[in-house]
């Protein structure tokens, strides 16, 4: 069981090929760290692999079954099997909500009922927080509920893109506990991205491919 890229090529409109040719697997129940600079093809690769953008060429599979479309063009019950946590929870967040409309998000999409102070609670948020506005939260809060909202999706696969990028070193540590427990105790495969690689030997992601491994032109 695993959630991988094969032979995929892809880029964006306008631009030239940023990834040509490239495979990556992330297994069920695993932490897979992937390192390499900005421009080396990380991101378009977590894009690949989330379902946001669709290859040249190639294929993505979950769990052995090949996923043709993208977005919502994706049946829902397959395309909520992946979730992503992006760089910036600002940019991924729609500032009108309360971080308890953003937590129960997916689950309202699926007229599927949660209990948000749970989900709060297990990614350290207490319960006064929930009806707040994201520009009164802080950065780390704020992506407190990004990976609450992930985790409501439940999906079995995480991709983390440059997750903590933007947080203090304090609760970056937070965090990645917090991604590794969830990984650990729901079998979930989780792919790490960071630019930085100690990081990711830091919370015990196994390597997923070398630092520079892809094509330099790529974002």
């Amino acid at each position: 069981m695993s959630l991988d890229a094969v032979d995929i090529t892809a880029g964006y409109s306008g631009t030239s090929d940023v990834l040509v040719r490239e495979s990556f697997s992330i297994p069920a129940g695993s932490l897979v760290g992937l390192a390499g600079p900005s421009g080396s093809g990380k991101s378009t690769l977590a894009r690949v692999l989330a379902l946001l953008l669709e290859p040249r060429a190639g294929i993505v599979t979950i769990d052995g079954r090949e996923v043709r479309d993208v977005g919502l063009a994706v049946p829902s019950a397959i395309r909520r099997q992946v979730a992503m946590l992006f760089q910036s929870p600002r940019a991924a967040t729609d500032p009108r909500m309360t971080l308890r409309a953003i937590i129960e998000q997916p689950a309202k999409i699926v007229r599927r009922r949660i209990v948000v102070e749970e989900l709060a609670e297990r990614v350290g948020l207490t319960a006064d927080l929930l009806e707040r506005r994201p520009h009164q939260v802080s950065d780390g809060q704020l992506q407190r509920a990004c990976v609450a909202r992930a985790l409501a999706q439940e999906p079995r696969y995480l991709i983390c893109d440059e997750a903590t990028a933007m947080l203090d070193a304090a609760t970056t540590a937070s965090i990645m506990r917090l991604v590794q427990s969830e990984a650990r105790e729901a079998g979930m495969g989780v792919l790490m991205i960071s630019h930085d690689a100690e990081l990711l030997a830091a919370v015990g992601a196994v390597a997923g491919h070398r630092q520079g491994v892809f094509d330099s032109r790529g974002a």
